[in-house]
């Protein structure tokens, strides 16, 4: 039976009656960009109000998502601006949207895929912190946050991947060893420079699902994704093990139900003292069946010119990086309270040659006995399901990820035959989370969920050797030299870890303007490991007890509290506490196998926040933290050079952090940002104590004491189909250590990394420009070359000044 369309009711799910006095009343809307239809749907169910369409066509009409605390009538009113439709009240709390008079039924425009430079007009709206998984107003959110949405993602800074949210982010730091290889760190909660077995202390997540586990930041370029997210740490209540710095949430485009679209982008660059580059992307979004199921697709590809030099073997730009990829999000909506998404991502990078130089050879240079390529394979799984029930949510994510990381490093050694030692790390992760969650209006609410995570980790080493002689000198104690290219096994490590957990928290208003929120976290970790391809000098013992000592069962509680209130006039004050941990494992020392325990982080912070960015004239926020880090996992060196984990100790960390935002005009937005840590080992582990000299202290590495950035951002509207942007910054990364102790101590940072940015977009046409590296520096991002040789003047310089010409195209 055909249904009438003279009164088409598509936001019915709750019929209650509204008072022309509760039509006045704030509610917390949070809608995405979409169609006409589909936000009805939604803001019927988030204010109780029964809206309806007179006309169909007007359900396909795009419209701009609403985040915030806002009237009935001024959702509407924001939701309908530029669409030539009218909401107009029948009675009580039902509403009918209409054509305005003259007006004639059309096909609805489709939506641009390269996101809407902001109207200098357009009254903006409140952020809403969704990696809370409460969806919390930024105001009632107890805790230091960065958001960037789509409108800060050009091509080009969708092409550098995580290196674009680094010089945005003052709090987030890395190590550069190279794309896909590289640690990242949030606020100073660094471990070490080098990569072992060890899990990673900021967690990444791509919408639900978790990206790493033991293994660095897998590096996934920042195409059509329409959010992040950075949350300082720990995150221990709501994120489990893994998140004691904090986490990042990347939030991609979900496939639009109504309308097809997409983008393609194109740009080429050139690198002063290199070779030159380009970038190639396309996003294409297909509705299947109308408001019911649709497909999005993404796909890239990224060649990075090489700019080091390697004199020894007389090769130029040796350290090309080629890098492509794609995701596809496949979503069916059955009703208006049901969503089924279906996600996969793969990515290859491969990196022709080491990253890093020698200082004595010459700028940009060194000398390599041996090529050093790395690659990084990942692969990626998801299925979400969201079933909504008024103010109540319930989500489920379950997802797998398969990450091959292998990488290479120049063994000769002096005097000796060419030799390269490889390692593959290949890492398994199946997880899923089941949550209920209540939405409240003004941040209120509860959420209840439990998780199970399950983690594999190989680690396979392997020594290769191109000598001809008849007999090779030892490089690796026990471990064969062949010669003639012939790689030899070396002692690697499994470490498999199955976590099931329960976690909940909840916040609630004792009185007006004062929010306690209390949660916790219950985690039951079960952990082995072994060794793999032991060298023949370990005895059957050995390895049986340290394999004995790996397999065991523990049971940590993660307890978190926060305090708030927004009871002065658009000023928030904050105190929060908050624990984090990383399960225990094995890992090779000097060819030995032996057992690392968890570690535990556990820290204190208050801040304050005045103002909204992007709102405001002024906006302002601080925030003050101590951190106790007890047993703290590092992946640092064994004497032979080899990357191994071990507990280095307690430490503790102080940290001052802030920002303003001002807006002296409505295109213009000035933006710096600081931070300082002062770390110290205050209790470091027998085997450093000895490095600790002078009375000194020892301080954790990797992360700079100061840090900054200041940031222009302009935007005009030229014509109606014109607009003009201007961007640029520039970021201070103060000095830090590669590792502790002498050894591993060498300084590295103290430089500033520049950028300019200018677009031109002229319909679905955009043209742009990116100047990176103003000033040519060449600086030190990373003091590690190859661990077989820790005392030479390595360095990693910045990528030199590049310039991109980019052109985006939307239909």
């Amino acid at each position: 039976m055909r249904r009438k369309t003279d009164l088409l009711f598509v936001a019915a799910a709750v019929t209650a009656t509204a008072t022309p006095v509760q039509a006045a009343e704030r509610h917390r809307i949070s809608i995405a960009p979409g169609r006409l239809g589909e936000a009805a749907i939604a803001l019927g169910r988030q204010t109780g109000a029964s809206i309806g369409m007179s006309d169909q066509s007007v359900a396909g009409l795009p419209v701009k998502g609403l985040n915030g605390q806002m009237s009935l009538e001024v959702a509407l009113r924001r939701l309908l601006d530029g669409t030539n439709v009218r909401a107009r009240r029948i009675a009580g709390g039902t509403w009918r949207l209409e054509r305005k008079p003259n007006q004639t039924p059309s096909r609805p425009p489709q939506a641009p895929a390269i996101p809407a430079l902001p109207a200098p007009e357009a009254d903006p709206v409140e952020i809403i912190v969704t990696a809370s998984k409460r969806d919390t107003p930024l105001p009632r959110y107890a805790g230091m946050v960065e958001t960037l949405d789509n409108s800060v993602f050009t091509s080009a800074e969708a092409a550098n991947g995580s290196a674009t949210l680094l010089a945005r982010i003052a709090s987030l730091s890395s190590t550069h060893a190279g794309n896909g290889r590289n640690k990242l760190f949030i606020r100073a909660i660094a471990d070490s420079g080098v990569a072992g077995p060890t899990q990673a202390t900021t967690g990444q997540y791509l919408g639900d699902m978790r990206l790493n586990y033991a293994a660095p930041d897998p590096d996934l370029k920042l195409y059509d994704v329409g959010r992040v997210e950075v949350l300082e740490g720990p995150q221990g209540t709501l994120y489990g093990a893994g998140s004691l710095g904090g986490i990042i949430r990347i939030m991609p485009n979900a496939p639009n139900l109504g309308e097809y679209g997409g983008q393609m982008s194109a740009g080429v660059s050139a690198t002063q003292h290199g070779d030159p580059g380009g970038d190639l992307s396309a996003t294409l979004n297909v509705p299947i069946v109308a408001e019911k199921l649709a497909l999005r697709l993404v796909g890239y590809g990224v060649q990075e010119g090489g700019y080091i030099d390697d004199v020894n073997r007389d090769k130029e730009d040796v350290n090309r990086v080629r890098t492509w990829g794609g995701r596809a999000a496949l979503r069916f909506a059955p009703d208006e309270n049901w969503t089924i998404d279906l996600s996969g991502v793969y990515q290859h990078i491969a990196g022709d040659d080491a990253q890093y130089a020698t200082r004595s050879v010459g700028r940009l240079k060194r000398a390599s006995a041996v090529t050093q390529p790395y690659s990084s394979d990942y692969l990626l799984a998801n299925v979400r399901i969201e079933r909504q029930w008024d103010n109540l949510r319930f989500v489920s994510s379950t997802g797998l990820v398969r990450h091959d990381l292998a990488e290479s490093y120049d063994a000769t050694q002096p005097g000796g035959a060419p030799a390269l030692f490889r390692q593959d790390n290949k890492v398994d992760i199946f997880s899923t989370e089941n949550r209920l969650v209540r939405d409240l209006d003004n941040g209120l609410g509860w959420i209840l969920g439990a998780s199970y995570l399950q983690s594999t980790s190989d680690i396979h080493r392997s020594l290769t050797s191109f000598g001809t002689a008849p007999v090779l000198p030892e490089i690796i104690p026990n471990v064969p030299v062949f010669g003639r290219g012939m790689p030899a096994p070396a002692t690697g490590v499994r470490n498999r870890v199955k976590e099931a957990t329960l976690f909940g928290e909840a916040s609630f208003e004792p009185i007006r303007g004062l929010i306690a929120t209390v949660g916790g976290r219950l985690t039951n970790s079960r952990l082995s490991g072994e060794a793999l391809d032991p060298i023949a000098a370990l005895s059957s013992a050995d390895l049986a007890r340290a394999e004995a000592q790996a397999d065991r069962n523990e049971t940590i509680f993660l307890p978190s509290a926060s305090l708030l209130t927004d009871a002065i006039p658009d000023v928030t004050l904050y105190a929060r506490f908050q624990q984090g941990f990383r399960p225990g494992g094995l890992a090779v020392d000097d060819q030995r196998v032996r057992r690392y325990q968890n570690d535990r982080v556990s820290t204190v912070e208050l801040g304050f926040r005045k103002g909204m960015p992007g709102r405001d004239p002024l906006a302002l926020s601080a925030n003050v933290a101590y951190t106790d880090w007890r047993d703290i996992q590092a992946d640092v060196t064994d004497r032979i050079g080899l990357p191994t984990t071990a507990n280095i100790g307690d430490g503790r960390i102080y940290t001052v952090e802030g920002r303003i935002v001002l807006r002296p005009l409505t295109a213009l937005t000035l933006d710096g940002s600081f931070i300082y840590n002062d770390s110290k080992l205050s209790r470091p582990a027998q085997f450093l104590r000895a490095l600790s000299f002078d009375g000194e202290s020892l301080s954790l590495p990797n992360v700079a004491n100061l840090g900054g950035r200041l940031a222009v951002d302009y935007r005009m509207v030229l014509d109606g189909d014109m607009a003009l942007h201007l961007n640029g910054a520039a970021r201070y990364v103060g000095k830090s250590r590669l590792g502790v102790g002498p050894i591993l101590g060498q300084t590295q940072g103290d430089y500033v990394d520049s950028s300019l940015t200018a677009s031109l977009r002229h319909g679905p046409l955009q043209y742009s420009l990116s100047i990176t590296n103003l000033l040519d520096s060449n600086g030190n991002r990373f003091s590690l070359g190859t661990p077989f040789d820790l005392r030479s003047d390595y360095y990693t310089p910045l990528r030199p000044r590049s310039v991109r010409l980019g052109l985006d195209f939307a239909f």
